[in-house]
């Protein structure tokens, strides 16, 4: 294999995004390039720019101004229309659209003096309908009919929440009070998700698109290869470790697996994988990326928001549970090598690891610069900005992938795609958020979800499971993050005493379940059709592959020392066992084990033995205490009982079964 290049795809045919031409492809670039202006005068506090930053709520809405009239721009009314031609309505809207953003634009101080959010003049309120509208629209362009059909309703409620049935029911507001609460409230469009967006998140997502266009997917796709190409089912584990470090950068399941599976699945397939094997490989491994530190989804900075701590906090807490799913997805792939006798790919056709090294160091510097600034000097809103300079500086300068006037055009026009996306999204939940605020829904929804699950934190637990994972189905990750931690989180934080990190993260964790989980699987389908697998069968493969992420959440948010929230001696212990219960459930999944060998040796046997080790794994590494009703010391005992003798009948039947392939082979000779 040579020097792998940078693997794509258009964009059109995976998002549906309409591809402009003429003047109207400046549109975005020059939007692209105000919005990032204007965010590095308000965060440096540069006071520059002082016509739309000295005030903070007037320069959240000019993030929307600036983002919210090019959904119209790039996603066209209907699926059905043409991706090359923009229509006239389409530019009415556009021009429309930007007039009503720039009114709150010019209006912002006059909300904040003179409290519109409560009572405005009916000019103003007419704008808010119209705002209201627009948003509504730019979501079910961008994020599809399903969370816009739940967003508009959502909406409407406060008009009707005084006739809705009993839990449910709450204060009413007339059109004109509604309108203008969603409009202009802290709490509705304006609320923590956008401002989340504004404060951290426009900087890290510079920061991936330029990684992307610079050569990083190239350059850890490359160093994934020089690294492990070569090992027992080395694609596999390529993909693993290059989707790990993508998904990082782009904080998309879709493009992640249209990023680096065009490269791994074909590589798995050339060393025998099946297709649904090696396409359900990097639909974990790419779901796996985006909960991966330091750069996670947009998901995390607006959790960082929500709770008001540091983003490098969270990203640590992510460190262990994000290490205990690529275990077991590490572990599972190696086993299915193992028993399938799978070779690596030969050493002249992966690339050299001193090259790749040579040409691509940078990459790791940056890294490194970024995680300094995150976790030492705690500075998460400038940091991604000064790294992004720090490689556009080095890029230049070196040979290998210098930017052309071309290269800085795409990047205006791939993050202002990002950016006009996330907006539409956010602004879209805010009208949620805000619907809930105003009828004072968001404060009884938790004390009625206690009552249903009677009091009982684990029952809580698992409906929160359920409810974030059906959310996952018919919202993005981020929509149906942002509704939870209003309606779900407050409950299982108070009603269950649970710790406020955990408890978020769980949710997070379980909205991205339903990339891999049937039957909709969009990251396991997304990758079936690069593999030619069949998508349910791809979805299956997935989940398998993928089960440790089923119970992981559970574990830290019962223990929260697995989120480095304890004392030293509790979080190495809780830590350990972990690994060691991963470790057994993920080859007992595949009926391989590491020390052992094959479990399937003992015949009828195998069945109890693998059974024994995923149930004893899973109890070694679920903590005691709190809500669990046995001990640590317990659940340690029981699962004792079940491996050792499990890993002694192992032993002994691959002994018998060596003893047995050696007597064959010399009566053979």
């Amino acid at each position: 294999m040579t020097q792998a290049q940078a693997p794509g795809r258009d964009e059109a045919t995976v998002s549906g995004i309409r591809q402009l031409d003429g003047v109207w492809r400046w549109v975005p670039r020059l939007a692209t390039l105000a919005l990032t202006l204007f965010t590095i005068d308000y965060l440096f506090n540069l006071r520059l720019i002082n016509l739309v930053t000295q005030v903070e709520s007037q320069f959240f809405y000019m993030v929307v101004a600036l983002m919210l009239p090019l959904v119209f721009l790039l996603w066209p009314m209907n699926r059905l229309a043409a991706r090359n031609h923009l229509p006239w309505y389409d530019i009415v809207l556009f021009f429309a659209s930007a007039v009503i953003c720039g009114f709150f634009v010019y209006n912002a101080e006059q909300v904040l003096d003179r409290g519109w959010e409560y009572a405005a003049p009916s000019y103003a309120v007419v704008m808010s309908f119209l705002f209201w509208v627009t948003v509504v629209e730019a979501i079910r362009r961008a994020g599809g009919l399903p969370i816009a059909t739940i967003v508009g309703l959502a909406s409407l409620y406060p008009i009707f929440a005084d006739v809705v049935p009993g839990p449910i029911q709450g204060f009413p507001s007339s059109p004109e009070q509604t309108a203008i609460y969603l409009a202009m409230s802290r709490e509705g469009i304006m609320g923590i998700p956008l401002q989340a967006f504004a404060n951290l998140v426009i900087g890290f997502l510079l920061f991936g698109v330029a990684l992307q266009k610079t050569g990083g997917g190239k350059f850890f796709i490359n160093l994934a290869f020089a690294l492990l190409g070569h090992v027992r089912g080395g694609p596999a584990k390529v993909a693993v470790f290059s989707s790990g470090l993508m998904g990082s950068m782009s904080g998309s399941v879709i493009t992640n697996v249209m990023t680096t599976g065009v490269m791994s699945i074909p590589a798995m397939r050339r060393v025998g994988f099946g297709k649904s094997h090696a396409a359900g490989v990097e639909a974990c491994a790419s779901t796996g990326g985006v909960l991966m530190p330091p750069v996670m989804g947009a998901t995390a900075f607006i959790m960082a928001a929500f709770l008001n701590i540091p983003y490098g906090t969270i990203a640590l807490a992510a460190v262990v549970p994000s290490v205990l799913y690529f275990l077991g997805l590490f572990i599972q792939i190696d086993a299915y090598a193992a028993r399938h006798d799978l070779k690596g790919l030969p050493a002249e056709e992966l690339p050299s690891l001193r090259d790749t090294l040579k040409e691509g160091w940078y990459f790791i510097f940056v890294f490194a610069l970024l995680i300094w600034m995150l976790f030492f000097l705690r500075q998460e809103a400038t940091a991604p900005f000064y790294a992004t300079a720090l490689l556009l500086a080095i890029n230049q300068v070196l040979p290998y992938q210098r930017w052309c006037w071309q290269d800085v055009k795409d990047f205006l026009s791939d993050a202002g795609k990002l950016f006009a996306e996330l907006i539409a999204i956010l602004a879209g939940v805010g009208l949620l958020v805000g619907a809930l605020s105003v009828t004072g829904l968001s404060g009884t929804i938790a004390n009625d979800l206690i009552y249903l699950a009677g009091g009982n934190t684990l029952v809580l637990l698992l409906m929160g499971a359920l409810t974030s994972f059906i959310l996952g189905i018919g919202m993005t990750v981020t929509a149906a993050y942002i509704f939870l931690a209003v309606a779900l989180a407050p409950a299982l934080v108070n009603g269950g005493g649970m710790n406020p990190l955990a408890v978020h993260l769980f949710i997070l964790y379980w909205g991205m379940l339903s990339f891999i989980t049937p039957p909709v699987a969009l990251g396991a389908f997304a990758a079936a059709t690069i593999a030619g697998a069949r998508a349910m069968e791809t979805g299956f493969q997935a989940m398998r592959l993928g089960s440790v992420i089923y119970f992981i959440p559970f574990l830290f948010v019962l223990n929260p020392a697995l989120i480095f929230q304890g004392s030293w001696d509790e979080i190495l212990v809780v830590i350990l066992q972990a690994l060691a219960g991963v470790v057994l459930i993920a080859g007992a999944m595949q009926g391989w084990l590491l020390g052992i060998g094959r479990l399937t040796a003992g015949g009828l046997l195998q069945w109890p033995m693998r059974i024994a080790l995923i149930l004893g794994g899973l109890l070694l590494a679920i903590p005691g205490g709190g809500p669990v009703p046995l001990s640590n010391l317990q659940l340690s005992l029981i699962s004792a009982v079940l491996i050792i003798p499990a890993i002694a009948v192992a032993s002994l039947t691959q002994r018998h079964d060596l003893g047995s392939t050696a007597n064959d082979q010399s009566l053979a000779s």
